[in-house]
């Protein structure tokens, strides 16, 4: 099926590493989408480069700060200058220390709500003038069903979910006029690098936790991937304002 994403542009914050950005930026590339993999560690936004061009289409490497506005507008002029449009954004960085809440310090706070809430509302705002300008776009951001059902140790990190996912109700109602939809994909529990790194794939407690989804499997890259070339695609183009869990039914 084709998704009609053939030689648009796509900024993907987050896309290095071997997780989820990285799957999305390759998965947007194989659709013949030009993709900018931005990453604040260089080595690996570059590697995520590497690898979309060997898909056949072209990348730009960026190593934009997104907690930072100036820094995500130097990403936004980067591609422009390089592209001469920004078709879609995926807004996937966030910090989560897996502490109790009495536990963690107010700065703590502040990098959770910095590193994943305000990184999309700085790359959105980056981006948004030359969609607005090309009369069309698409936006979304990673979620997590942490921030629709709540969990212990998760709180905050919930609560900059939950604003992601309240941000994209709002701005889609600010610019759809323009043909600019935002969307949130949310996942469960997914295999990544970091899921494994702190335990949560170890025999005893995948299965503890596979027991809570009732499709009794955890997530892939490729699942989360592969709804967001969904909603950033033309198949997606009657969808906006809305939050998508790809978590297996954990979230219903």
């Amino acid at each position: 099926m084709d998704m009609g994403l053939k030689d648009k542009v796509a900024v993907v914050t987050g896309a290095g590493g071997a997780g989820i950005g990285n799957a999305i930026a390759l998965t947007l590339a194989r659709e013949g989408a030009h993709v900018v993999t931005n990453d604040i560690k260089r080595e690996l936004a570059d590697k995520s480069a590497e690898q979309v061009e060997k898909l056949g289409v072209r990348s730009l490497a960026t190593y934009a700060d997104v907690t930072s506005l100036a820094s995500t507008n130097d990403m936004a002029k980067q591609t422009l200058d390089a592209f001469g449009r920004i078709d879609v954004l995926v807004s996937i960085p966030y910090f989560n220390p897996g502490t109790p809440f009495m536990e963690q310090t107010e700065e703590d706070w502040h990098r959770i709500m910095n590193m994943t809430f305000f990184s999309m509302a700085n790359a959105a705002r980056s981006v948004l003038p030359a969609m607005i300008e090309q009369k069309g776009g698409s936006i979304i951001g990673i979620g997590s069903d942490a921030g629709r059902v709540g969990e212990p140790r998760m709180v905050m990190y919930g609560v900059a979910k939950a604003a992601v996912m309240n941000f994209v109700k709002g701005m889609s109602k600010e610019v759809s006029r323009h043909n600019i939809r935002l969307n949130v994909v949310s996942p469960g529990t997914t295999r990544t690098p970091r899921t494994e790194s702190v335990g949560l794939f170890e025999p005893e407690m995948e299965k503890r936790i596979t027991k809570l989804y009732p499709l009794r499997r955890l997530g892939k890259p490729a699942d989360i991937a592969d709804a967001v070339v969904f909603l950033a695609s033309d198949r997606g183009s009657w969808i906006t304002g809305q939050t998508l869990s790809v978590s297996g039914g954990y979230a219903m």
